[in-house]
């Protein structure tokens, strides 16, 4: 059973297996992963019973393997004890360790269609994303040097989702209740098809994922066979997200945090600079997607894996220009420019 003490007072409480207790109903847990970021933030909370909802068990690896079972004997629980597997969206990060979890307690995974699809897009057994990818990149002009190292860095997260899990879907219009409450489900997109954010409005706790993070900006892709205006989505969603009053919001990744609709504002912000800075370039003559993306995010990209974040963004970016009548897209011999366009000085939003 969950000790009550654990969960009370509010005040943040280690254990050795990096738990943090925030108060009664909701624990963090701090699951290792890869750099950049290092470590997910994935939520236990206890039922009136004793047994728990996990939200966002973390990719799958040894180590995290591990640590599910060291946060379980730390908290004098056992596999059976998990009552629900909850999955904001589809990222390794975040749904990878789902599968194995599952085999272990027999329990549910719970995640939105929409975002379950996704999934299958990036790890089904007949997707071609592998393939498609680095050419749809090359398209838009992305260099060899990189474009070489695309197929490789997307396979290697096929072990960090294995096996996936049978999936229970999640319906918005019905509350969901774990943790002796009853929470909100609000669906957003953007950074991922299909996000789920959870929402306890008598506490005003939201459990958003990455759909809003401090410190740091949720990676918002375009990508082939996906949202095709994923910015779009990712701006209503935000705008959504900010409505609610929030007392403490708990994100995928760095700490909980207050001020939520200050950072909902601010991320906004951040987005429209972007734009302006993507048709600025433009406004000096056509360029490629991987030109814009090299002068945005230069000395910020070292590794393969973060051009891949960063030319997805370029290009979600570039695509809500377009959107708004500030660019053109112009294609000649199989590739891929964006020019300003003659209405570029009137803003749609």
């Amino acid at each position: 059973m969950v000790s009550g003490k654990r969960f009370k007072g509010g005040d943040r409480t280690m254990s050795k297996a990096d738990i943090t207790s925030w108060d009664e109903n909701i624990l963090q847990v701090s699951v290792p992963m890869d750099s950049p970021l290092r470590q997910v933030n994935s939520y236990i909370l206890p039922d009136e019973d004793g047994r728990i909802t996990i939200i966002d068990p973390g990719p799958r690896s040894p180590e995290t393997e591990k640590c599910w079972q060291a946060i379980l004997q730390e908290l004098g629980l056992s596999w059976k004890d998990v009552r629900d597997i909850v999955v904001t969206h589809h990222h390794p990060d975040h749904y990878g360790l789902a599968g194995w979890l599952q085999l272990q307690t027999g329990c549910k995974v719970w995640m939105t269609e929409r975002a379950h699809a996704e999934a299958m897009l990036m790890w089904g057994s007949d997707t071609d994303i592998n393939e498609v990818l680095p050419l749809y990149f090359i398209r838009h002009g992305m260099s060899e040097e990189w474009s070489s190292g695309i197929k490789a860095h997307l396979e290697s997260f096929d072990a960090q989702v294995e096996p996936q899990p049978v999936v229970t879907y999640l319906k918005e219009v019905e509350p969901f209740r774990m943790g002796g409450r009853e929470w909100q489900l609000i669906v957003t997109g953007g950074h991922a098809p299909g996000h789920v954010s959870l929402y306890h409005a008598g506490s005003g706790q939201m459990i958003c994922g990455d759909a809003v993070l401090p410190q740091i900006s949720p990676n918002v892709s375009l990508l082939p066979g996906s949202d095709p205006q994923p910015l779009q989505t990712f701006l209503q969603g935000l705008r959504e997200l900010g409505s609610y009053p929030v007392s403490m919001a708990f994100p995928g990744h760095r700490e909980p945090f207050t001020g939520f609709a200050h950072r909902v504002s601010s991320l906004l912000a951040h987005h429209e600079e972007r734009l302006d800075a993507a048709a600025a370039l433009l406004a000096n003559g056509p360029l490629s997607g991987f030109a814009v993306c090299e002068i945005l995010f230069r000395r910020r990209v070292t590794t393969v894996h973060q051009m891949r974040f960063a030319m997805s963004e370029t290009l979600a970016h570039l695509a809500e220009l377009m959107r708004r009548e500030r660019a053109v897209m112009i294609e000649a011999d199989g590739a891929i420019l964006f020019a300003a366009s003659e209405s570029a000085g009137d803003h749609v939003s």
